[in-house]
């Protein structure tokens, strides 16, 4: 029998859904309002877990499920439309879009994702889309980001890259949110709620990722949550323990081994697995799921997990592509 791509990466992604399932389900059940039979009332989807390097993940992507229903995306990261694809999910109902950071390996599949969102459907569709606002260079030479709402309209705007999608198929509008990300706070930044509807609440807060503009999300539904966050360094972990306390399920990006282990500028983009533990250990984290995963990752598993170990007691799981998971 032929084994396609899409077999090979289901089946690793159930290698490492059960002993996560498993390990939150006793919390789960105490505080889930979940009828019996009725789909969790908050999933996650993995699409990408890789980072900016082809090395067989897609980038950084997920999406997040609502009472059974595919309602957000989470970052937008290369190869997330294959697999969105191979997923079998149904996006009709998706309509909200968290950008962490303007980065390609996390936001470089946004039209690819929308046009997949606009041909399930025909009815006319508003994306509420939430990211970070911009940020001059800081000296000449320098790279500079846009405001998640002009970088938008450079993609599907009259003059856009890709306008034409905006009635390609079902008609497509778009209200943008950017969220105020300084490059220095006096103090660590308080989250807001950026999305309310019934008992769906988003909040957000400033992260930090060196130059680039960042923010952290969490989603909570029926007593269940999930925080991402993002792309982080030293700077930004304040605000990601303030905004993560008792979280359902902490999804953290790590990239770099404990120093000296990667190159010494990696550390002032990303955080080592012994700060990783700290953070989730803090802030009472149901689980850690980490993504993001660079190969140093992935060459050293064992070590990593001993590292966060030192701090953090929780299930610990290290994201495939196509794990589908209910914290």
């Amino acid at each position: 029998m032929r084994t396609t791509a899409a077999d090979f990466w289901r089946r690793r992604a159930a290698l490492c859904l059960v002993p996560l399932i498993v390990a939150l389900a006793s919390s789960a059940g105490a505080q889930s309002t979940a009828k019996p039979g009725a789909p969790p009332a908050l999933e996650l989807f993995v699409l990408g877990s890789g980072g900016p390097g082809a090395t067989g993940r897609a980038g950084s992507s997920y999406v997040v499920l609502v009472d059974g229903a595919a309602r957000i995306f989470v970052d937008a990261g290369p190869g997330s439309f294959v697999r969105l694809g191979e997923s079998k999910l149904a996006v009709g109902n998706a309509d909200i879009v968290l950008l962490t950071h303007l980065h390609v390996d996390h936001a470089g599949e946004l039209p690819g994702l929308f046009k997949a969102r606009a041909v399930s459907s025909r009815g006319p569709i508003e994306f509420r889309i939430f990211g970070p606002d911009g940020r001059e260079a800081s000296a000449p030479g320098d790279a500079g980001f846009p405001s998640t709402s002009h970088f938008v309209d450079l993609l599907f705007g009259n003059k856009g890259a890709f306008g034409y999608l905006k009635d390609f198929s079902a008609p497509l509008a778009f209200k943008v949110t950017d969220i105020a990300a300084p490059a220095v706070a006096p103090t660590v930044p308080v989250p807001r709620t950026i999305y309310a509807d019934g008992d769906l609440r988003i909040s957000a807060v400033a992260g930090h990722h060196r130059d680039a503009p960042a923010i952290i999300y969490r989603i909570d539904h029926a007593g269940r949550s999930i925080t991402f966050s993002g792309d982080i360094d030293a700077t930004g972990l304040p605000a990601l323990q303030r905004i993560a306390q008792d979280t359902s399920l902490l999804v953290f990006n790590s990239v770099v081994l404990d120093p000296p282990g990667s190159p010494e500028v990696l550390y002032t983009l990303h955080t080592p697995p012994n700060a990783i533990g700290k953070v989730a250990d803090a802030c009472h984290a149901g689980g850690l799921l980490l993504s993001h995963l660079s190969p140093v990752i992935d060459q050293h598993r064992d070590a990593v997990k001993a590292s966060i170990a030192g701090h953090y007691h929780g299930t610990l799981v290290f994201a495939e592509d196509g794990l589908r998971l209910a914290p």
